[in-house]
Formats: structure tokens, C-alpha cells, sequence
């Protein structure tokens, strides 16, 4: 595996992506965005579109750059830092590769050039009630009927931008029962269709999801994704693509809530001493530098085994969630903490990143269900 270090090209990359960040995506906005229906900004995500970040991932015959993991990890993680709320994760990260990884030429045609350009918005719904985090607990069931199309039941839940996405990639079963990982299959469906219903959620960050109902939804022949009854495959494939876009992003929030939290150390005085001389938040400060060092070696690592196709990638990616869930978790804590009182009100900013790290600990699977995971992998 490849040196954990930025190529000057990454370097650059970076330092783009920072200016960005800083000039067009302050965190106060998410003040006004969280009161909109979307939750996030359409102008905001043309302009990501512009800049090619929704098409790092895509090939260039699809509008994007070709890029790797370890080029996305490097915006991603700017993103974080600002808690930039555009669709990336949704669109790109889970429906862009599902389509990519399963998706038909005509389908791939048809949408992903749209998500290059920050002109679309998908989603995946592969999330059920009581499913908790398990990707092959599929009970929403597709029936094939005479004249070749299939009939989709079902309900599906935590559909992020699910109540704003133009297509839905659902994951339906066609044969055997719920847990069982063969007899999944992955269907392309228009959210408007008669026998779906869309109720938006909130999550504790205030991001948009969905819970979408499918009752006897008629879906084509031609809208499957991937090989009928192997949609396991492709689901499999794209959660692990999506949970090391999103530890990147949990890398940057986390980085981010320890410089303002190190910075007001730094400020901050009481009984005429500053508090950053005090031992004890000395220590406290010490361990969030450590999580986030922790955290960016095994996001990079994770990144870089995608990439290079090595058969512990997915080892390193259920390593990265379960590392960097109670890593946000705790650096985001300590800094509402160190904080004060400030830090627990609406006006200052350092309360936003643990609603994040809140809703992002438990998202595409917790710390325990990836400690669960790494040990099944490693056949323990």
C-alpha cells in the first residue's frame, strides 16, 4: 500500500477545495438551509458541478475526472469542516455508484453526466425500519409480473435526500427471505410514480431524508440495476464506497471542532489564567489530536485500499467507521465542553459538529456493528 501522505497534486487539491470551503460555504448558512424543504443549496451544488467535485469519482466518458478515493477523501474532508449539507453523499457516494458499479449504459447515459454537472439529485433507499444498519435485511419484495415489469412493496426509511431526489435506486427482494444476501435486486424508480409516497425526515442535524412507501409500484424490466437476484453485490460494493466519503467527512468535522476549541483554550481565561494552561484540558486536548491523527490514518488507508483493489478494503473501511464514529463523537463533545455555556447554544457554531457527529455515528452502520463486521471479515 502507498505511503500515507498527500501527492502534490492532493496538496493542491486540497488547498482548492479550502478556498472554496472558506469563501462560499460558511457554516451560517446552515441557519437559513435547515428551515428549506431541500435542506441544502441547488446553486451551492451547480457550482460544486463547476468546480468537478459530484464527477471526481465518474469516468471521463461520463462527464467526470476519473479520479480515485484518495483524491475524493481530500475534498470530502473540506467539506466537513464546514458541514457543507449539498447531496455529495446521497448522489455520488450511494445512487452515482450503485448506477456506476450495476447500472445499464442507457442508465448510466442518462443520469450520471446530470450528477457531474451538480444538475441532479439521487438517492438510494436500501435502509429498513428494524433493519438496523444490516444491508441484506431487505423485506421490500418486487414481484415479476406477465408482461415483464415488476411490482414493487415495501418501506424504506433513512433515504437521505430522499424527498428531493429525481430517482430512487430501491433495493427489492425477488427471491428468498429477509437477511438472506442472494435474491436482492436493485430497481431504478421515478419517486412520482403512482404507489410511491415520499415523507420527508429530519435527521438530528437537521439533513434531509425520507421514508418512502412503495405500494405496487410498477417498475419496467429495463429499470433494473445489476444482475437480477445479485443486487448484493452492488450494494456491498457502494456502502463501503459511500462509508469512506463519509469519514471523510467526519475526518473534517472533527478537525474543526479541535482548531476552534484549541484556539478558545488559547483566548479563554478564568480566575486571571488562561484555561489552556490548566492540566487536566491539556490532557482533554491531547486525546482529540490523537482521535483525529487516529482517524485520518485509517481514512487515508481505507481510501487508498479502494483504489488499489486490495482484498482489505473492506476490513479498512469497517476499521474507519468504527474508529471514526466514536472519534467524532468524542472530539465534537469535548469541544461543547470546553466551551462552556457558549457551547451549548444555538448562536455559536461548535454545537453544530456534535449534531453531526450524532447523526454521522450511527449512519451506514455504528461503531459495534463495524467492530461486528470486522470480525466477521477476519473470520474471528
Amino acid at each position: 500500500m502507498s505511503d500515507l501522505v498527500l501527492t502534490e497534486e492532493q496538496q493542491l487539491l486540497q488547498s482548492t477545495a479550502a478556498d472554496f470551503a472558506r469563501q462560499s460555504l460558511p457554516v451560517p448558512r446552515l441557519r437559513s438551509l435547515r428551515e428549506t424543504t431541500e435542506g441544502f443549496s441547488r446553486e451551492v451544488w451547480r457550482e460544486m458541478g463547476n468546480l468537478g467535485w459530484p464527477g471526481m469519482l465518474l469516468p471521463e466518458e461520463l462527464g467526470g475526472l476519473g479520479l480515485g478515493y484518495a483524491d475524493a477523501v481530500v475534498v470530502l474532508e473540506e467539506m466537513g469542516k464546514v458541514l457543507a449539507p449539498e447531496p455529495f453523499l446521497s448522489t455520488v457516494l450511494l445512487a452515482g455508484n450503485a448506477l456506476l458499479l450495476g447500472g445499464t449504459a442507457a442508465q448510466k447515459t442518462a443520469l450520471l453526466p446530470r450528477v457531474a454537472g451538480g444538475d441532479a439529485v439521487l438517492a438510494l433507499a436500501h435502509h429498513e425500519p428494524r433493519a438496523r444498519h444490516r444491508v441484506h435485511h431487505v423485506a421490500t419484495s418486487a414481484a415479476a409480473q406477465a408482461d415483464g415489469s415488476y411490482a414493487i412493496d415495501g418501506v424504506k426509511d433513512l433515504v437521505l435526500d430522499g424527498a428531493v431526489a429525481e430517482r430512487l435506486v430501491v433495493s427489492a427482494r425477488t427471491s428468498g427471505n429477509a437477511g438472506d444476501r442472494d435474491g436482492i435486486s436493485l430497481f431504478l424508480v421515478d419517486p412520482h410514480a403512482p404507489g410511491v409516497t415520499v415523507l420527508r425526515q429530519q435527521l438530528v442535524d437537521h439533513r434531509s431524508a425520507a421514508l418512502v412507501k412503495l405500494d405496487r409500484v410498477k417498475v419496467a424490466a429495463e429499470a433494473q440495476v445489476g444482475t437480477l437476484g445479485r443486487g448484493a453485490d452492488v450494494l456491498d460494493a457502494t456502502i463501503d464506497r459511500a462509508i469512506v466519503g463519509l469519514c471523510a467527512e467526519m475526518l473534517g468535522g472533527m478537525v474543526r471542532s479541535a482548531d476552534m476549541t484549541f484556539a478558545y483554550l488559547k483566548e479563554r481565561k478564568q480566575f486571571g489564567v488562561v484555561i489552556g494552561t490548566f492540566q487536566a484540558l491539556k490532557h482533554r486536548a491531547a486525546r482529540m489530536f490523537i482521535e483525529i491523527e487516529l482517524g485520518r490514518s485509517v481514512v487515508m488507508a481505507a481510501a487508498r485500499a479502494l483504489d488499489e483493489g486490495s482484498s482489505d478494503a473492506s476490513t479498512l473501511v469497517a476499521i474507519a467507521k468504527a474508529r471514526l464514529s466514536e472519534g467524532y463523537v468524542l472530539v465534537a463533545g469535548e469541544a461543547v465542553q470546553m466551551h462552556g455555556g457558549i457551547g451549548m447554544t444555538d448562536e455559536h457554531e461548535v454545537g453544530f459538529y456534535l449534531k453531526r457527529a450524532r447523526a454521522t455515528e450511527i449512519l451506514l452502520g455504528d461503531a459495534p456493528y463495524h467492530r461486528d463486521r470486522y470480525a466477521a471479515l477476519r473470520s474471528y
